[in-house]
Formats: C-alpha cells, structure tokens, sequence
C-alpha cells in the first residue's frame, strides 16, 4: 500500500509538470538584446499571455517596459508540443521558441524585419515580476474639423544609406523618413505612381527626410496629414498640375455574386482608421478596422500592387477584416525589407492575395483596364530652403 501511494504521488507530479508545460499563459519576462543608434542596447521585455473566450491563447507584449510601459497585442499564439510561435503584426515581428520541459522557461528568438534577436523568457512569479510603468496617455487628436498646415517644415536630404521610408509623429510635430517626392504625392492624392506623368526624373530618384510642425494643436489624422503634405507639395515644391481620365491597365475590386464576407465596423465612424500588412505564421495578413474600401484600395495600391487598384464594390460603409495571404517576390519588392518567411514554401501557406480576396471577403480583385484619374504635371521644383 505504501508503495502504491508513493506510485500515484510522483504520477501526479509527472502529471503536474506536464500539465504546466502545456500551460503557458501567464506572464513572461526576459531581456532583448539590440543594436540601438549607439552600440548594443538590452531592453527588458514582457509578454503576457492568457486565454481567449474561444480558448485560444492571446498576449499582449511590452517590447521595452522601461519606455513607460508601451505595449502592443500579439496577432496569434501557437502551442505545438514545446514549439511556441508568435505573430506581432502591429510590429511586423514574430517570435519562435522553444518550452522547456518543466514549462517554465521559453528560449527563442524575436524577428522584426532584420536578423534574429535573441529573446530567453522566464515564467514570472509575484515576486520576480518585473513593475511595469503606466502607459503614457494616448495622443489628443487635432479637431476633426481642422484644415492644418505646416507653420514650418524642414526638408533635407536624406542619408543615401537610409533604408525603407515612411512618416510618422516625434511629439507635436510631423516626420518622413527617406521619402521620394513622388511617395510624397501618391500619398497625399491617393494614386499609384503610374497615375503620375510628366514629372522630372528627380521625383522618384531623390530622397527627402522632413520635419514640419502643424499650425493646429493635436496630432492629425490621416486625412488632414494629407492635407498638410498638399499645401507643402504646392508651396515648396511649387507643384503645379491637373488631372484628367485615361484609360490605364489597373486593379478593380468587386463583390462576388455570393456577397460579402466581413461586417461593418461597430468602432465610432470618426475615430481613426486603421490599414496595415503584418506578418503571420505563415504568410501575411492585410489587417483592417473601421476603414471604407476607397482606403482599402489605396493601401494595396501603396504598398502591394504594382497597378493602380480602384475600388468598383459599391460598399459604402466602413469595415473590419483580416486577410490571410502569401505574396509573390514582386509584391515583397514593394513591402520594404519583410522576412523572407512571409513568402512560404510551406503546404499550409495561405493563398495568393487574389485568391484569399474571394476566399475570405467574397470579393474579386482582378486586373484589367479601366479609366483613373490620372496627374498631369506641368509644373514642380526640388524644395525651397529652410
């Protein structure tokens, strides 16, 4: 009798340690080592994972808690026997590891569009949690009626060593990084770069970095951000133009016979947009929320196809979805510096973007020719100075 006591009180240990290793929600810490501006920099990092209503495992991960707190939702987890895979699509980043035996430790590594980073995480106790400061509050918008410009703006050249580009926000004031003046014109009219003709070669060749402060208190929308970079393509650019309908090869997108396979938006019709390309397990993901499909059409023509896309769906609201895709080498080309993961050879890859639109959304993205709006230049300088 002993004996057998002895017998179920290690199986029920053998069973814990088990159990445990199979569990991996709750809280995660570990240091992530990186190369900042000025050397090697390590951040401590936390990742909090829990279950979904549906049982599936959510997180929520603070890439640097001493940066007060910040933080961004894990897009998926995945637990197959000690392999733990993470999708950070608000980040493009990804995490691969492995569980250890007594459930207790992950060691893996964290991607973010360059190499590798190491990335060794600890299951956290009451006592050995790290503190993790307040986020900071979120940004107060510029008022929604607001018609901004830039009371200033400095425009430099951008170090030709600079890799990928794009805008963004440091305070109050407004920032592109390595940007063409033709990105800066499809982005503020809505076109493709082949509904731009007439331009000097230079549009596309020389790159800018700017930094202007809007004349309105709060940080823009979208919308008024491309407000602001017309009145500075007109004024130090002096862009002079007018738009006319050609006939041109293009995108359409249209609902199928079938109909719709999304729903509108239950957000606040003026709150802000949001559109983004993410990397999942396998593949990518075109995320969506609360954005009409004219912003849809626009962000696959800005960032995956080489066409113009128009949108012919006849959908009037605004909508939240996410797409499963794998991209071809030429739509990688036009994504920036993405994993080669995304483009995978694996037999569950998700389907081509084309395929996934009639898939998933019951729409059809098709090419064919169609008549756009097309900017005919006919007049443009390299920037006023400073």
């Amino acid at each position: 009798m002993q004996r057998l006591v002895w017998s179920i009180f290690a199986l029920s240990a053998l069973l814990g340690s088990a159990l445990l290793a199979q569990n991996i929600a709750g809280t995660w810490q570990g240091t992530l080592k990186a190369n900042g501006p000025n050397g090697p920099v390590e951040l401590r990092a936390v990742m909090k994972i829990s279950r979904a209503d549906n049982e599936n495992l959510k997180g929520v991960f603070y890439p640097n808690i001493d940066e007060r707190g910040v933080s961004v939702n894990v897009t998926s987890i995945t637990l197959k026997g000690s392999s733990v895979k993470m999708s950070i699509t608000q980040m493009n980043g990804t995490f691969d590891g492995t569980l250890s035996g007594d459930g207790n430790t992950i060691s893996g590594n964290f991607k973010q569009g360059g190499p590798a980073l190491p990335l060794n995480l600890a299951r956290a106790t009451a006592e050995t949690a790290w503190t993790i400061p307040e986020p900071p509050p979120p940004p107060k918008p510029m008022p929604a009626n607001a018609d901004p410009a830039f009371v200033v703006a400095t425009i430099k050249p951008s170090n030709p060593d600079a890799q990928g580009q794009g805008y963004g926000f440091r305070g109050q004031d407004v920032t592109t990084t390595n940007t063409s003046v033709s990105w800066l014109i499809t982005l503020a009219y809505n076109m493709h770069a082949h509904q731009v003709v007439g331009g000097p070669g230079w549009l596309g060749s020389e790159k800018y970095d700017i930094l202007g402060r809007p004349d309105t208190p709060g940080q823009p929308s979208r919308d008024q951000l491309k407000i602001m970079f017309k009145k500075l393509l007109a004024d130090r650019f002096q862009l002079k133009f007018h738009i006319e309908k050609r006939e041109l090869a293009a995108y359409t997108i249209t609902v199928l016979k079938t109909g719709p396979k999304f729903v509108v938006s239950t957000a606040d019709p003026n709150s802000s947009l949001g559109i983004g390309f993410g990397l999942a397990p396998v593949g990518m993901t075109l995320n969506v929320r609360n954005a009409p499909f004219d912003s849809v059409a626009n962000a696959l023509q800005g960032n995956l196809l080489d066409k113009p896309v128009v949108n012919q769906t006849g959908l009037t609201g605004k909508y939240d979805f996410t797409v499963k895709f794998t991209p071809d080498q030429s739509q990688l080309a036009n994504l920036g510096p993405v994993p080669p993961g995304a483009a995978a050879t694996d037999p569950d890859a998700a389907p081509d973007i084309f395929t996934a639109f009639q898939q998933q959304l019951g729409l059809k993205l098709e090419s064919t020719k169609t008549a756009v709006d097309v900017m005919v230049i006919e007049k443009i300088e390299k920037p006023s100075d400073n």
